[in-house]
C-alpha cells in the first residue's frame, strides 16, 4: 500500500518557512519538483539537516504556488512546474502544426507508420488491462483483418476500432454521447454484461485493484455522482476562454478525472487513455497519431498505477500523474524518432540492394533486414503479415534468393520451413550495404 504522506501543521510551517530562503534548500526543493516526486522519495534525504517532515512540508508550500487550477468541487489541484513547461514547449515545437511534418516524418511510408502505430496503440492499451495474447498474434489478426477468436483478440480489435473512430472525429466539443460512444467501441463483446457496453454505471460494484497483490487501492465515487461529473468533464474540454490550461497538461487531467471516476463497469482506463488521445489530437497534436503512450505504460504498469495512487494520496494533487505523463511522452516521441531513423537507414539500403539486378523492392527489404539482425529466423507467415502479401506471393519473392544463395531454408519439426541468412550472403550483400 502506498503510504500516506505527512500532515502539514501549523508548526512545521512556522518552521521550515524562515529555512526557506537557504540557497541549498531552495535548489534541494526545485531538484525535488523536476520530477515531483512524492514522499516516499523524500522523507529520507538528508538536505540541510531538516528532518523528511521538514523538507516534505517545504516541498509542498513550494508547489502551493504551482497549482494552475484547483478544482474544489473535486478536490483537484492542477500544478504547473518549471520542467512541466519546458517539456509543453518541447512537445509543441514537434507535435503541432505542419512545419515540422516533414523534418519528423517523411512523406514517403507515412502510412505505413500510421498503421502500425495505430496497432501498437491498441494492442499495449488492451494488455494493459489484462488482453493476453502477443504482438505477433495482434498485429496479424489486425493486418489481415481477421475476426476476433476471443476476449483478449476483441479487446485490440475494439481499441483499434476506437483509435481509428477518433482520428475521424477529433473536431467535436465533447460531448455524453461522444463518451458513450466511444466506450461502446471499446467494449464491444468484451463485457460480462453486453448491455453495458456504451453505458455508464448503475451501481457502486466497482473497484480498482493493484494488479500485483490484489489489494483494493481505490474506491471510485457514487455511481450517482457520474451525471453530474460527465456534465463537468465535457464542460472542462470545451472551455476556451475563461482560463488557459495548456493543452497538454489539460488532456493528461481529463486522463485522470475519467479514471478517477470510472464511470463504466469496464474499460474504463481504455476509455480514459482514448479521451486523451482525442483532446491531443483535437487541439492540433496530429503526431499523436504516431506514437504509442500506452506501449510504454506497459512495460512499467505500477508506475503508472503509483501516479494515480500518489495523487489521491496527497489530496488529489495530480502533478505526479501529469509528470509521469509527459515523460511517457517524451519517451514514446523518442521511440518513434528511432524507429523512423532506422527505415530510413534500411530503405536506403534496400534501395542499394537493387542494384544486385533481378530483385523487387520487397526482396531488397528482406535482405536488408539481416543486416541488423544476422542470426534472424523468417517465417512465411511473417512476411505475408509485413508486407501484407500472400503465401505464393511470399514464395515467388523467396525462393530466386535461396537459388542465388543469398538465403537458406531451414526445416522446422519436418513440418514447414523457415529463412535464414544464405552462404553467399556476406561475400555479396557485404559490399552494398
Amino acid at each position: 500500500m502506498i503510504e500516506k504522506p505527512p500532515k502539514i501543521t501549523m508548526g512545521l510551517i512556522s518552521s521550515v518557512a524562515p529555512k526557506m530562503a537557504n540557497p541549498e534548500i531552495a535548489l534541494a526543493v526545485s531538484e525535488l519538483n523536476y520530477d515531483y516526486l512524492y514522499w516516499d522519495e523524500i522523507k529520507y534525504k538528508d538536505i540541510a539537516a531538516l528532518t523528511g517532515k521538514e523538507l516534505w512540508t517545504a516541498v509542498k508550500m513550494s508547489r502551493m504556488g504551482l497549482y494552475a487550477l484547483k478544482w474544489p468541487e473535486y478536490g483537484i489541484s492542477i500544478p504547473v512546474t518549471n520542467h512541466m513547461q519546458e517539456l509543453c514547449h518541447y512537445f509543441d515545437m514537434n507535435f503541432g502544426g505542419v512545419w515540422a511534418t516533414d523534418s519528423i516524418l517523411p512523406k514517403e511510408g507515412r502510412e505505413v507508420f500510421l498503421n502500425s502505430s495505430v496497432m501498437e496503440e491498441a494492442i499495449a492499451s488492451s494488455q494493459i488491462e489484462g488482453a493476453s495474447t502477443t504482438r505477433k498474434v495482434a498485429k496479424d489478426m489486425l493486418r489481415r483483418n481477421i475476426s476476433p477468436r476471443n476476449r483478449a483478440e476483441q479487446m485490440i480489435h475494439n481499441n483499434y476500432s476506437a483509435i481509428r473512430y477518433i482520428a475521424e472525429n477529433n473536431s467535436s466539443a465533447l460531448s455524453p454521447e461522444f463518451i458513450l460512444r466511444i466506450h461502446e467501441i471499446m467494449t464491444e463483446n468484451t463485457l460480462d454484461n453486453p448491455e453495458d457496453a456504451g453505458r455508464f454505471r448503475t451501481n457502486n460494484d466497482v473497484v480498482v485493484a493493484d494488479s500485483i497483490k490484489g489489494e483494493v487501492v481505490h474506491i471510485p465515487p457514487s455511481y450517482s455522482e457520474i451525471s453530474k461529473f460527465i456534465e463537468d468533464l465535457c464542460a472542462f474540454a470545451n472551455a476556451d476562454g475563461s482560463y488557459f490550461i495548456h493543452p497538454i497538461i489539460k488532456a493528461i487531467t481529463i486522463h485522470f478525472l475519467v479514471a478517477y471516476y470510472h464511470p463504466f463497469s469496464d474499460g474504463n482506463g481504455r476509455t480514459a487513455r482514448a479521451l486523451f488521445y482525442w483532446y491531443m489530437l483535437k487541439s492540433g497534436y496530429w503526431l499523436m497519431e504516431y506514437l504509442s503512450i500506452s506501449r510504454i505504460i506497459s512495460r512499467a504498469k505500477p508506475s503508472y498505477e503509483k501516479s494515480f495512487l500518489y495523487a489521491e494520496k496527497d489530496g488529489n494533487d495530480i502533478g505526479y500523474f501529469i509528470s509521469y505523463n509527459l515523460r511517457v511522452l517524451k519517451l514514446s516521441f523518442d521511440e518513434l524518432k528511432n524507429y523512423i531513423e532506422r527505415k530510413i537507414i534500411q530503405k536506403q539500403r534496400s534501395f542499394n540492394l537493387l542494384t544486385l539486378g533481378g530483385i523487387n523492392y520487397r526482396q531488397a527489404m528482406v535482405l536488408s533486414m539481416f543486416k541488423d539482425n544476422p542470426a534472424m529466423v523468417l517465417s512465411v507467415n511473417n512476411l505475408v503479415a509485413k508486407f501484407n502479401i500472400s503465401k505464393p506471393t511470399v514464395y515467388a519473392d523467396i525462393n530466386p534468393l535461396i537459388k542465388r544463395r543469398l538465403l537458406a531454408r531451414i526445416s522446422i519439426n519436418n513440418k514447414q520451413s523457415d529463412f535464414v541468412k544464405g552462404p553467399d550472403y556476406d561475400q555479396v550483400i557485404g559490399k552494398l550495404i
